[in-house]
């Protein structure tokens, strides 16, 4: 028996691997911090929850839906990309999926042919190397660095576009730097797709964790409706990871393509999960909002914390929950950082290069998680890091 080739070419998502192996270490008896996962650990406002449960138990949605979604999340979703974003689209525009990650598979599925290049941030979402390798296209990495604020260097994406460019994927707010792209950086982006004949994708899922300056969405800019395909979803602005609710704004002439592949995968998304959403989108933004002004507090305490560490230096997040301190001081891997971290510590992190070969030399730490937790991890990390580089011994799964 064997596996298809294709599967040599998929990569994966380290956070949950990397949560399993603190969930063992758990099983020992050690106390482990999670500062791996990107989730929040808000509970989903009550009103959103109440609106799913109504559709289950009083409104029948425990049945097959549209493909494309219910129409009245399409429209909510249409009103809602309109209200924060800009963008002009009409509800047959939206497509909503389980999560939003397979609104970046269908992307690659529907366009990206054998061997076509895609232009995509390195460090950045292994899904989108992960998806581009799959389906046999070209992953290009436009690399992020600390010099550069962790933006997209333009003028470093122009040299990268061939004849075999067919997409270029942004991500803003970032992960895992948290960086933001200006918007000179956005707009010579769009130059870029309409002069060479792009499509762009934006993953904006981290669209109302920006927490300085205004958003800009490439959608909304001249030439750029018909090329691009918005990225977003529920799980972080409103604490439902666990509900995998994601949607596409996608080009009219993508629509049928992607509601084929919706068919073809997963034929419709949760039912009454989508009523949930509704109210998500159309109830009270009280809860979303305390929501945003915690994870500023948190990246306050986090940034300053990571910064006061001998050996560690952090820039400022613009966005998103995570951090992504420099830890080259010690002369260590990012991976050998992170499992010492780990198995000294009790504070689970994820490597640089969980993200691409330009993380290394980094660490991410998600702040989704109490101050508490977080003051902590960040005490734990000084002492442990401290250690290290007094005695210069890591430790491993092996000596915990």
């Amino acid at each position: 028996m064997r596996l298809a080739s294709r599967m040599d070419r998929i990569g994966t998502e380290t956070a949950f691997e990397a949560a399993a192996r603190a969930r063992a270490l758990q099983a020992t008896g050690r106390d482990v911090i999670h500062l791996e996962i990107g989730e929040p650990d808000f509970d989903t406002p009550r009103h959103i929850s109440e609106a799913a449960a109504r559709g289950v138990l009083e409104e029948g949605m425990t049945h097959y839906t549209a493909a494309a979604g219910i129409a009245p999340l399409r429209e909510a979703i249409a009103a809602d990309v309109r209200r924060w974003k800009g963008i002009e689209a009409s509800p047959e525009q939206v497509i909503v999926t389980p999560g939003a990650k397979p609104i970046m598979f269908y992307a690659m599925l529907a366009l990206i042919e054998e061997g076509d290049e895609v232009i995509y941030p390195n460090p950045g979402f292994p899904i989108y190397e992960s998806m581009i390798r799959y389906v046999g296209g070209t992953a290009v990495a436009a690399p992020l660095r600390e010099a550069n604020e962790f933006r997209m260097d333009v003028d470093e994406v122009v040299g990268l576009v061939t004849d075999r460019t067919r997409m270029i994927v942004i991500n803003s707010p970032h992960n895992p730097t948290g960086s933001t792209l200006s918007g000179d950086d956005i707009r010579a982006i769009a130059r870029i797709a309409v002069e060479h004949d792009l499509v762009v994708l934006t993953d904006e899922i981290y669209g109302r964790l920006q927490y300085e300056g205004e958003g800009l969405s490439i959608a909304t800019l001249p030439g750029m409706a018909d090329r691009t395909i918005t990225l977003d979803g529920f799980s972080k602005t409103f604490a439902m990871t666990g509900w995998r609710l994601g949607y596409g704004v996608v080009p009219e002439w993508l629509t049928k393509a992607f509601s084929t592949l919706v068919i073809n995968s997963v034929s419709c998304t949760n039912a009454f999960a989508q009523a949930g959403a509704i109210a998500a989108l159309t109830g009270p933004q009280d809860e979303p909002n305390a929501f945003r002004e915690e994870l500023i507090a948190r990246r306050s305490l986090i940034v300053d914390g990571l910064n006061s560490i001998a050996g560690v230096t952090c820039v400022q997040p613009h966005g998103a929950f995570y951090a992504f301190p420099n830890v080259t001081a010690f002369g260590r891997s990012s991976a050998e950082i992170a499992d010492h971290l780990l198995y000294d510590a009790g504070v689970c992190c994820l490597a640089g290069t969980s993200f691409g070969r330009y993380g290394e030399g980094y660490l991410r730490f998600s702040y989704a998680n109490s101050r508490e937790n977080l003051q902590r991890a960040l005490e734990r990390v000084r002492d442990s890091l401290a250690k290290l580089e007094r005695t210069g011994e890591l430790a491993t799964a092996a000596s915990a």
